[in-house]
């Protein structure tokens, strides 16, 4: 359903034609079944304190091999029960319309999610990775993990106008 001040495409982008074949690796267990109850973001998500965990299917998991050395991950995951065809969107925190690539929401041409989360217990043989929170529904899929380096994926100068910055 829209809400005022928003735009849909004249499509939905799921009836094109697929450009890239991307495969699911696994799925995630959150202890979030419905959207209502589901935290918005990552920081919402910790505040919980509930944990959750990512499934790997079998094939993959031979690709964890190594990500034990590792505090943090980026989880990708498609976002599979959020609306593609929303391309300007009234969120509730702001006062006016704004384009899809300027919000962090679910509701995209490619509902891809980006979480970084922390590794609390890694089991490579069941493929099976706890992990200290997540903001998205229970059985979401997995696109691919990626390790979260620090020193090169932090960047502490970045800012917003919501953060103050006058740009």
């Amino acid at each position: 359903m829209q809400r005022d001040g928003e735009t849909a495409l004249d499509f939905d982008p799921k009836d094109l034609a697929a450009s890239a074949g991307v495969v699911f690796i696994g799925r995630i267990v959150s202890p979030w079944k419905e959207r209502g109850e589901c935290p918005r973001n990552m920081a919402s998500a910790r505040d919980t304190g509930r944990g959750a965990h990512i499934e790997i299917d079998a094939p993959y998991r031979p690709g964890l091999s190594g990500l034990e050395e590792f505090s943090h991950v980026a989880v990708l995951t498609w976002l599979d029960r959020a609306p593609r065809n929303l391309i300007r969107q009234m969120p509730r925190h702001v006062e006016a319309p704004r384009g899809v690539f300027s919000l962090r929401s679910p509701a995209r041409p490619n509902p891809v999610g980006l979480h970084v989360v922390r590794i609390t217990h890694l089991d490579q043989a069941a493929g099976l990775i706890d992990i200290d929170a997540i903001d998205v529904l229970d059985g979401t899929p997995v696109i691919d993990l990626k390790p979260y380096f620090a020193s090169i994926d932090a960047f502490t100068e970045a800012r917003s106008r919501r953060d103050g910055d006058k740009r």
